[in-house]
Parts: C-alpha cells; structure tokens; sequence
C-alpha cells in the first residue's frame, strides 16, 4: 500500500513538474509574444555559423516557447534536439547574466558558440559585451550559469 502511495505521489509530482515547465519558460525566457531569439533562426547559428532571421511561415514550439526558421530543414535539425539549439540563460546576454545576474536584451546578431552552446550578448556601437566575455568567459559563465539557476529555479 506504501509503495502504491510513494508511486502515485511521484507520479503526480513529476506530472506537475512537467506542466510548470513551459510556463516557467514563458515568464522566464527573452520572448516576444513567446518567439524566441527575435525571430532568429537557432538552428542556423550552428550550420551557418551566423545569425539568419526565421519566418513565422516555418515555426516550431518547444516547451511553450516558439521559434522561427529560415528553412524546414532547419525546423527538422531543431526538433530532433531542441536542447542542444536552444540559447543558454533563456536567451538573455551571458554576459550581464554572468556579470551582475541580470536579464539584458541581446543583439541576435552577436553571439558565440562555445562547447556546443549558443550564446548571445548585447551589442550596440560602444558596448560589444561579447569581447568583455571572451576576456574572462571560464569565470563569466560560472556565474552566469549559478545565476540562471536563480531564475530559472525560483
């Protein structure tokens, strides 16, 4: 009876769990309207190795959150993994996530791969937070993935 109750309880915990998840990432998450990456394409950063912006024609939702592709091809790449495309921090600039624990606006256009993970940074004409990123990024990333956790945990 015991082991009945702890499997249904955990059942119903995990159940909750997945359904906090797409609305934590919606509140969470850089989004406008719920699209990701103002419209970039996320696959295309990896196999271009630059930043192509999607259409809304070629869409795909991952967890509550939608993103835009250039091609179906792209859209196909992205659902097979959506982890391994999705942008790290919910897509705000790793820099200040690293820096002071905050949610910065990005420049889509600026970004990096590292490790196998997109990263993005703001970027006006006098201030490219991606070069203060590459001064110190082993620490910068540290801090910003404990600072996600904030963020994404609380």
């Amino acid at each position: 009876m015991k082991t009945t109750f702890a499997i249904l309880a955990l059942t119903f915990l995990l159940t909750e769990l997945a359904a906090a998840q797409p609305m934590l990432r919606l509140k969470e998450f850089n989004l406008n309207n719920n699209v990701a990456i103002q419209g970039y394409d996320p696959t295309a950063y990896f196999t271009q190795n630059k930043a192509v912006k999607g259409g809304s024609d070629i869409s795909a939702t991952a967890d509550g959150v939608i993103y835009y592709f250039a091609s179906e091809g792209d859209k196909k790449l992205f659902l097979q993994d959506p982890k391994k495309y999705e942008p790290q921090y919910g897509g705000w600039c790793a820099y200040a996530m690293g820096a002071s624990g905050e949610k910065v606006e990005i420049d889509p256009e600026t970004f990096k791969i590292s490790n196998g993970k997109l990263f993005l940074f703001y970027h006006t004409w006098v201030n490219n937070t991606l070069n203060k990123w590459n001064k110190d990024e082993v620490n910068l990333q540290a801090k910003a993935d404990a600072n996600w956790i904030k963020f994404f945990h609380s």
